[in-house]
């Protein structure tokens, strides 16, 4: 069983977000092979400098970046999202591969999760 967990939520404001990424650690963390694709808002998690101390939360850029200890396979981005958030792989917290956002991605997966 292969499953992506599609993050498109804005990091902060919105519970479902951590929830999906919870979720997908929990998945890595008992050896299911799992990848995250963050797309729309969700490519926000990944915004390098991120500061959430006004909003009394942690940062996130440390929870991704145990995405690797915890045997999450592949940290994907919408390259159209990112575009439209006027990031590129160079400003990125932690390393994520641009795809293309198509029913083919999507077809290489068993499972699809989005919260």
């Amino acid at each position: 069983m292969t499953a992506l967990v599609v993050i498109d939520r804005a990091p902060y404001g919105d519970w479902r977000g951590r929830e999906a990424v919870d979720m997908g650690f929990s998945l890595a963390a008992f050896d299911q092979p799992v990848s995250f694709l963050f797309t729309g808002p969700g490519v926000n998690w990944l915004r390098m400098g991120q500061d959430a101390t006004e909003l009394s939360q942690k940062n996130l850029a440390r929870q991704l970046g145990a995405a690797a200890i915890f045997g999450v396979e592949a940290l994907l981005v919408d390259h159209k999202a990112l575009a439209a958030y006027q990031l590129s792989v160079d400003t990125l917290s932690s390393p994520a591969q641009p795809v293309t956002v198509s029913p083919g991605l999507y077809g290489q997966y068993d499972h699809i999760l989005c919260l």
